[in-house]
C-alpha cells in the first residue's frame, strides 16, 4: 500500500529510540522528510544518519527539552527552517517514574505536567496554524493504555495522559474540517527502556529478576508476549498518511489484546 507520505515532512518528537524511533523508522521507509528531537546530540545524529540510510528524504536532529517551554519553540522554529514546513507532528516524549497514586507528590505533578501536557500543547499550537492553512496536517500523540485502563504504579503517568487524551479529542473536532486529522497511538507492554524500567522496580518489590517480571507480566496479555517496537511504528505511519484521512479523534490500541475495553 502506498501511504502518500513520500515527501511530507514530519517533525517526530523523541525520534532516537524507543516507540518514538519506531514511526522514524516506519515513516522514513515510506520517504518522508525527518526532523527528530531528542537531549543528546550525539544520539541525534547516530540516529538521523541511520534514518536517512532507511529511506528518508532527509534528517535533521534537533536538541530539545520537554522540560522547556522555549525549547518547543524554538524546536518548531528549526522545523519549519530544515524542511520548509511540518506536514505531520509526532507528540512523543519519556514518561514520569513509577509510583502509586498514594507517593504521588505536588511538585512531581507540577514538573510533569509541563512535559506530559504543557509542551506537546504549545508546540501544537504553533505548527497548527499552517496546517489549517494549507489543508492537510497529521498531529499524532503517543499515549499509554492507561489512558483507559489505569495501569498500577504508573499513577503520574494514567493521570496526566489522561488530560493530553481529553485535550486532543477536543481539539480533533475543532480542526477536522481543514484535513487535519488528530490521533493518540496507545501502546500496551513494548519492550522499551521504559517497560524495563517499571519491570525493575516491579521486580525489586517483588524479589525477582527483572526478566521474570517480564514473563509474569505477558501472562496478563492475550498475545502471551510483549511486543516489539517495530509492531507499533507502521501503525502510527498509517494514522499519518493519505489513507488515514477519515480517521481523527480516535485512540488505537497496540497492545496484544491486553485492554478489554469495548470502546
Amino acid at each position: 500500500m502506498d501511504l502518500g507520505l513520500k515527501g511530507r515532512r514530519a517533525l517526530v518528537m523523541g525520534g532516537t529510540k524507543g516507540l518514538g524511533r519506531s514511526i522514524a523508522d516506519a515513516l522514513a521507509a515510506e520517504g518522508a522528510a525527518l526532523v527528530i528531537s531528542g537531549r543528546s546530540q550525539e544520539s541525534l545524529d547516530k540516529a538521523a544518519a541511520e534514518l536517512k540510510a532507511a529511506g528518508a528524504a532527509s534528517c535533521v536532529g534537533i536538541p530539545a527539552d520537554v522540560a522547556n517551554s522555549a525549547d518547543m519553540d524554538r524546536l518548531a522554529d528549526a522545523a519549519v527552517a530544515a524542511m520548509g514546513g511540518v506536514d505531520i507532528l509526532v507528540l512523543n516524549h519519556g514518561g514520569p517514574p513509577p509510583g502509586t497514586a498514594l507517593e504521588m507528590k505536588e511538585e512531581d505533578l507540577i514538573a510533569w505536567f509541563q512535559r506530559i501536557t504543557v509542551s506537546p500543547i504549545r508546540i501544537t499550537m504553533k505548527l497548527l496554524p499552517a496546517m489549517r492553512a494549507q489543508k492537510w496536517g497529521r498531529i499524532l500523540a503517543v499515549g499509554s493504555s492507561g489512558m483507559q485502563h489505569p495501569i498500577p504504579n504508573i499513577a503520574l503517568s494514567n493521570t496526566l495522559r489522561a488530560t493530553i487524551w481529553a485535550w486532543l479529542k477536543t481539539l480533533s473536532g475543532e480542526v477536522a474540517a481543514d484535513n487535519v486529522t488528530m490521533n493518540i497511538i496507545a501502546p500496551g507492554t513494548i519492550q522499551t527502556g521504559r517497560i524495563i524500567e517499571t519491570a525493575a522496580k516491579a521486580a525489586a518489590a517483588k524479589g525477582i529478576s527483572v526478566e521474570e517480571q517480564i514473563v509474569q507480566s505477558a501472562k496478563e496479555i492475550p498475545a502471551k508476549r510483549v511486543g516489539q517496537p517495530d509492531e507499533f511504528g507502521p501503525l502510527g505511519a498509517f494514522l499519518c498518511s493519505d489513507r488515514a484521512s477519515y480517521i481523527t479523534g480516535t485512540m488505537a490500541r497496540v497492545d496484544g489484546g491486553r485492554v478489554r475495553s469495548l470502546l
